[in-house]
């Protein structure tokens, strides 16, 4: 991997077409190559609007080749979430909504530009639609973007939990609780496993 993202920095200035000739690419190498771009374009603070804009559409556009969860992970923060940054976030909704489950995890990873901005709202919002999400790759992710938001903002993680840690998916329940201390992370546990609480 650490040859391809070489390669990709060398490559950055490459077109929207030779990006979308290597996502079309059966190799999976070639796809990491081709979101790899794409994120250090859209990094790229002389990278103009409508190449941004591009990028958005493209990843969008091609979300069929963009179907595994490191091409998902590492595109979507700031091809998507960066993108959509200071524009409405319903695209985000949409995609939480899609049969797809590589769409509905791109949802919640392109939040992790706003999380870094101090905003969370998207993430925990985004975070209750898939709560009880089906698929493990969903899971994580949830649990994952969830815990990263309650490191800003313990009390609304906590908030969180209280409201799905009885019905969540134990995956996405062990992601969230892994920052918190001990006895929190037992006791969101232990109303998992259908104990009452203490206290």
């Amino acid at each position: 991997m650490g040859q391809i993202f070489q390669l990709a920095k060398d490559f950055v200035s490459a077109s929207l077409e030779d990006i979308e000739a290597l996502l079309d690419s059966p190799s999976h190498p070639r796809r990491v190559a081709a979101v790899s771009i794409m994120d250090f374009q859209a990094r790229r603070k002389t990278t103009p609007d409508t190449r941004r804009r591009e990028l958005y559409e493209l990843y969008l556009g091609r979300h069929n080749r963009i179907d595994t969860w490191d091409l998902v992970d590492r595109a979507a923060p700031h091809v998507v979430g960066g993108y959509l940054w200071d524009k409405s976030r319903e695209p985000l909704y949409v995609l939480a909504a899609s049969p797809h489950w590589y769409e509905r995890r791109t949802s919640i990873v392109s939040t992790w530009f706003f999380i870094r901005h101090d905003d969370l709202e998207d993430t925990f919002r985004i975070g209750q639609i898939l709560a009880n999400d089906p698929h493990d790759l969903v899971q994580k992710a949830v649990g994952g973007w969830i815990r990263e938001a309650g490191k800003r903002d313990e009390q609304r993680l906590r908030d969180y939990l209280d409201r799905n840690a009885s019905t969540m998916p134990r995956t996405a329940l062990r992601y969230a609780i892994e920052r918190l201390r001990p006895d929190i992370r037992d006791h969101y546990l232990g109303r998992k496993n259908g104990r009452a609480p203490r206290g």
